[in-house]
C-alpha cells in the first residue's frame, strides 16, 4: 500500500507570519494535532503542533496573540512522498519519533499521513502499533 492511498489530502496549513493563537484555533476547529507551515507557494518550511504552542509559547509566558509561528515551529521536518510505501512511512515515524508526516510532491505539501491513518487499515495496524510502541518506549527512556 502506498502513502497516497492512506494520506489525508485536505491539508490545513499555516504561514510563518501567522500567530500561535490562530494556529491553536485551527488545530481545535479541525481536530488535528499538527499543521504544516508553508510559504505562499505551498513549500514546506516547518511544522507546528499543539505541543509546540503549549511549551514554546504558553509555558514560556509568551503572548499567543503576538507570537509568530516562525518563533515556535519545528524547522527540521521529515516528510514522505505519495509514492512511498506505508511501511516506509511507519519505519520513518518510528525512527524519527514522530506520529505525523507531511506528504510532499513537486515541492509542495499535498497531504498528511499519521499513525492513526495507518492503524485504521487492517493490513497496516500492526506496523502502526509497532511504530507507536517504539515511539512511546523511546520517550520514556529520555
Amino acid at each position: 500500500m502506498l502513502v497516497r492511498d492512506i494520506m489525508t489530502d485536505k491539508v490545513i496549513t499555516v504561514s510563518q507570519e501567522e500567530t500561535a493563537a490562530l494556529a491553536a484555533r485551527l488545530l481545535s476547529r479541525h481536530n488535528i494535532g499538527a499543521l504544516p507551515v508553508c510559504n505562499a507557494e505551498g513549500k514546506l518550511r516547518g511544522m507546528v503542533t499543539d505541543r509546540d504552542i503549549v511549551l514554546r509559547c504558553v509555558a514560556a509566558d509568551e503572548n499567543p496573540n503576538t507570537t509568530k509561528i516562525s518563533d515556535i515551529m519545528s524547522r527540521r521536518v521529515i516528510s514522505v512522498k505519495p509514492e512511498d510505501t506505508a511501511k516506509t512511512a511507519t519505519d520513518l515515524m518510528a525512527k524519527e519519533q514522530i506520529r505525523r508526516l507531511p506528504v510532499e510532491s513537486g515541492g509542495r505539501v499535498v497531504g498528511m499521513v499519521s499513525l492513526g491513518d495507518m492503524a485504521a487499515i487492517p493490513n497496516y495496524n500492526m506496523e502502526a502499533s509497532a511504530a507507536l510502541t517504539e515511539i512511546s518506549l523511546n520517550v520514556k527512556r529520555k
